[in-house]
């Protein structure tokens, strides 16, 4: 019989171990660990499912450092081989119910492909399906750009002038952002605005990429010669990497090969406080912004399916 349970202290922070795997067993080790340090989860949000002594799944609450409320799940594992995708199914749904008493509302989780480091998520089409039967839908397909240290920065354009949050405030930022959804591509954005409307979709967005670390100088716009609004640059750092963290380029600048300028603009502010690999990512369909961070010296190292479901 398959009990799923908190895992016990020395079952940490390996979790689920798969013989003849030792990579991906010492990275997703690593990877727990660290959440557990930076206060991304704790080891009461981690949960396993044990069938006869030996631990056959597990799942993890995440949420940004600190915050008291889950968001996401990381480290899913199940026996994939089982059609009927039971174990799986099992651990969701305890992650759900201990998610809705630490007041969350919904949940998400993103799978990454290929499988890579740190989650190693193999047996893509049968998480995919373990997903839908346990409520989940595709919020966004993504793509993830990186960058790396070693060659040149991207150029940067001299059309724009830029200004920082620290020298205007967050009400222009708020102010861009609503002009940008309001034409986005982006489909987990495009949702955010039908279920809570322009407005509150923007000041959303700007409050959660603030929870990112970053410094207000380096949060900026980018003005056109004609002096109005061009592009919005909001790079940070998130519990894992650097990151472009949210751009774009208002509707009425599109055309004039912005995307990649302002790619390179968070670039060179993160290079230049020391980082050494930038990720980034954007919705396939967002073909402007994929050839923004191309031409920027960003390659597409991976995809990314994020999921969602309401709790």
């Amino acid at each position: 019989m398959t009990t799923i349970r908190v895992a016990h202290s020395d079952e940490i922070p390996g979790l689920v171990q798969y013989p003849n795997d030792a990579e991906r067993n010492a990275a997703t080790g690593t990877y727990l660990t660290d959440l557990l340090a930076k206060g991304c989860t704790r080891p009461e949000w981690c949960l396993v499912a044990e069938d006869d002594g030996r631990l056959v799944g597990s799942v993890v609450l995440w949420t940004m450092p600190g915050n008291e409320m889950p968001i996401d799940v990381v480290l899913l594992e199940a026996p994939w081989d089982d059609p009927d995708l039971t174990v799986g199914l099992a651990l969701l749904a305890e992650a759900a119910t201990l998610a809705r008493t630490l007041g969350a509302t919904e949940l998400g989780h993103v799978v990454d492909s290929p499988a890579q480091a740190p989650q190693f998520q193999r047996h893509p089409e049968e998480r995919a399906e373990l997903l839908r039967r346990a409520g989940f839908t595709v919020a966004r397909d993504g793509r993830r750009f990186r960058w790396l240290a070693g060659g040149e920065l991207p150029a940067q354009d001299g059309r724009l002038r830029f200004r920082s949050l620290a020298e205007l405030g967050p009400e222009p930022f708020v102010d861009l952002l609503e002009t940008l959804l309001a034409e986005t591509a982006d489909a987990r954005l495009t949702e955010d605005v039908r279920r809570h409307g322009l407005r509150k979709a923007a000041e959303l967005l700007f409050e959660e990429s603030a929870e990112l670390d970053h410094e207000p100088q380096w949060w900026e716009i980018g003005y056109d010669a004609d002096g109005t609004q061009a592009v919005i640059s909001l790079p940070a750092h998130s519990p894992a990497f650097p990151v472009i963290g949210f751009v774009g380029v208002a509707p009425a600048h599109r055309g004039k090969g912005y995307s990649s300028s302002v790619v390179a603009r968070g670039t060179a502010i993160l290079a230049e406080n020391g980082a050494t690999e930038i990720r980034g990512d954007c919705d396939v369909e967002n073909v402007a912004m994929f050839k923004g961070f191309q031409r920027a010296g960003y390659d597409n190292f991976a995809n990314r399916m994020e999921f969602t479901r309401p709790l």
